[in-house]
């Protein structure tokens, strides 16, 4: 028999209670609520984005090669990872509050720290506890509009969410671009600094606790264990958890090769990728908004992430033949059309994706939040240095990189999540 707030196979728990009176409160505030949550789902991007512009800059002025530099961007992400599975069970047992504001003023400390560090060693291992620190507004957000809200509206919140938080990559290598003209790579993390200040300022002031006592999971580390593994013995469940990741994968690996991709192969600016990487984020909140407004509720959310994820293969596979050299060397502009196609898709399938896990997990909101964050920050901190493999002088491994990931989340896909066999289970009988 499963434990209380494990998913099996084939069994969807019960929906979440009545909303509570912190969660009518939270409702009623509902803008506040978006803008608050918003702006944690925000904080990754902007810790990657904003320091993607200065890359290569960083890789002069600490000494190191290009691939010890990228190391930085996979210590946060695995940091975000790891840090995950510590604060989902956490928030599980101790309510979504506490866990929340301490990694937020640990977050503003060691992002204060990568500010001065005098090489890539101690930039990485602070980037680490940065990213460690930062998985507490992830992981909570997440959870959080899991205590509020359910079904298709869920899957629509999630979409609102893309609008502000897809608006960080549009904005912040625009201010990293802007903050290299008017001071060194350094400035950026006293801008990140300020920011997760003032976000963790507006968390005390505006975010209530979402998760009443009564709800609250009372064991220790074996009882998280054991709901963790109850939801990774959930097939569905487990499919979802995939597919998200290994996109997330396809989408990290433009993140992280794009800035040496687009300035040190094809000749441009900071500030030309700054706008070339705002303009496929554009793409991706755009996706995301028709996803929530048109598309939930219309269409099956099944339907709508199978076509994503087949947008992003084809996306991959154009890629790579135009940067294999098959039909010779393309110019910057096609190579920009397939990433804002890729990136795009990644509108439809992330939200879905996370929405379609969630509902089955209404009781371990933390810990499948939890699992759902951790797989797409390990896939993607393995897919960050295998985008470099081949040196900076190519962009092969990174449409190689995103065309297997494309695959291997569409057949998880299809193969975990079955989601015809689910659609005729779930048809009226005749």
């Amino acid at each position: 028999m499963a434990e209380p707030g494990q998913a099996t196979e084939g069994h969807i728990p019960a929906p979440t209670s009545a909303p509570t009176a912190a969660g009518a409160a939270a409702r009623r505030a509902s803008l506040l609520v978006t803008l608050v949550l918003g702006g944690l789902t925000a904080l990754p991007p902007l810790s990657m984005d904003m320091y993607l512009p200065a890359l290569p800059e960083v890789t002069g002025a600490l000494h190191a090669p290009a691939a010890t530099v990228q190391l930085t961007l996979t210590a946060c992400l695995a940091g975000m990872a790891l840090g995950q599975l510590v604060v989902g069970p956490m928030s599980d047992k101790w309510g979504r509050r506490r866990p929340l504001l301490i990694g937020m003023v640990v977050y503003v400390l060691a992002t204060a720290v990568c500010a001065f560090a005098p090489d890539a060693g101690l930039l990485i291992a602070f980037r680490l506890l940065q990213g460690l620190a930062g998985a507490a507004g992830i992981v909570i957000a997440r959870a959080v509009v899991r205590d509020l809200y359910d079904g298709v509206e869920m899957a629509r919140f999630f979409s609102t969410l893309m609008l502000i938080s897809g608006a960080a990559p549009v904005v912040a290598p625009l201010i990293g671009g802007q903050v290299l003209r008017l001071t060194d790579w350094r400035g950026v993390f006293v801008v990140l600094t300020v920011v997760g200040l003032l976000l963790t300022l507006f968390v005390w002031k505006f975010l209530g606790e979402t998760l009443p006592p009564e709800r609250r999971h009372e064991g220790g580390v074996g009882e998280a264990l054991r709901t963790m593994g109850g939801l990774l013995r959930d097939r569905v469940f487990t499919g979802y958890m995939l597919a998200g990741g290994l996109a997330f994968a396809a989408l990290f690996a433009y993140i992280s090769a794009s800035p040496f991709v687009i300035q040190e192969i094809y000749g441009a600016s900071p500030q030309t990728f700054s706008l070339l990487f705002g303009l496929n984020s554009v793409g991706l909140v755009a996706a995301g908004q028709i996803n929530g407004k048109l598309l939930v509720g219309r269409v099956s959310l099944d339907k709508v992430l199978g076509c994503a994820l087949g947008v992003v293969v084809l996306a991959a596979a154009a890629l790579l033949v135009m940067t294999s050299g098959v039909f010779g060397r393309p110019g910057l502009a096609p190579v920009a059309a397939g990433l804002f196609v890729l990136m795009s898709a990644m509108g439809m399938a992330t939200p879905n994706t996370t929405a379609q896990a969630l509902m089955r997990t209404p009781h371990a909101a933390g810990s499948a939040s939890a699992l759902l964050g951790t797989s797409s920050f390990l896939i993607g901190a393995v897919a960050s240095p295998l985008v470099g493999i081949a040196g900076e002088a190519t962009a092969v491994p990174m449409a190689v990189v995103q065309l297997a990931s494309g695959v291997a989340a569409l057949l998880c896909f299809l193969l975990l999540c079955r989601p015809w066999r689910r659609a005729s289970e779930a048809a009226p009988r005749p």
